[in-house]
């Protein structure tokens, strides 16, 4: 009997969601996007990566997968043909090297596209990625300093790119394209499909962030500005001025 492929499926969501109501339990791992406190809630955006780079870790999961278990097969072929009873009597534990291994990693593509998060407010970016463990990396409008587009050709295919995002000084970064130096950050939003979009909207913030930013720089000048003309006059100067004023009217008369 041919089991129907919608019931495969239905069976590999139904144990994909026990499996992950047990991580997102257990290792309280977040099940919803990142909070960015002081944030306008109608301008926040949250999104997961594309649909298509779900598909593009799943294809280095395969050519992974059919590499190391073709490998082991092999050699416990050649170890059945040569020395059998030493090829029997690790059948099971091969088997379970090939398997097992496969199951988790398989499991883990899903659940490094669930939990990966990027959320776009009005004043900032927040990116966040991990299981085990939680990275999130946050940067204001204002500090950065370019905005890329990356798409190899497997990217392509699959209809998705990244989006690089390096701040002043953003240079020393991980082989994620994420990481902190002295005097920066750099962030990387990974397989997303609508990577245009994204940067356009990226970009109109920081404009909008440097013109408001520039707004108040100009209101904190001119009150320092006040302040210190308001501060240069004291009692000497006025009694300087009225002195003035009173040798001015003695040669007119």
């Amino acid at each position: 009997m041919v089991i129907p492929e919608k019931a495969i499926l239905r069976a590999s969501k139904w144990c994909y969601s026990g499996i992950w109501a047990f991580v997102t339990t257990w290792f309280r791992v977040p099940d919803a996007p990142p909070h960015l406190r002081g944030a306008d809630d109608a301008q926040v955006r949250s999104f997961r990566p594309g649909e298509g780079f779900l598909r593009y870790l799943k294809l280095y999961f395969w050519i992974g997968l059919t590499l190391f278990d073709g490998m082991m097969f092999i050699a416990w072929i050649i170890m059945l043909i040569t020395i059998p009873w030493i090829g029997l009597l690790l059948t099971i534990p091969i088997w379970a090297i090939m398997i097992l291994p496969d199951i988790v990693a398989y499991i883990a593509i899903h659940l490094q596209y669930d939990t990966t998060w990027y959320v776009l407010s009005d004043r900032s970016m927040r990116i966040r990625r991990g299981i085990w463990t939680i990275h999130e990396t946050t940067i204001t409008y204002d500090n950065i300093q370019n905005v890329s587009i990356r798409q190899g050709p497997l990217q392509r295919y699959f209809a998705i790119s990244d989006v690089l995002v390096e701040t002043a000084g953003g240079g020393a970064s991980t082989g994620k394209g994420e990481g902190a130096s002295a005097t920066g950050h750099s962030g990387l939003f990974e397989g997303i499909g609508n990577a245009e979009e994204v940067r356009s909207l990226i970009l109109a913030k920081w404009r909008a962030s440097r013109t408001s930013g520039l707004g108040d720089e100009m209101e904190t000048l001119e009150s320092k500005t006040t302040s210190t003309q308001l501060q240069a006059f004291d009692e000497s100067h006025l009694a300087l001025l009225e002195e003035i004023r009173d040798l001015t009217i003695h040669l007119a008369e």
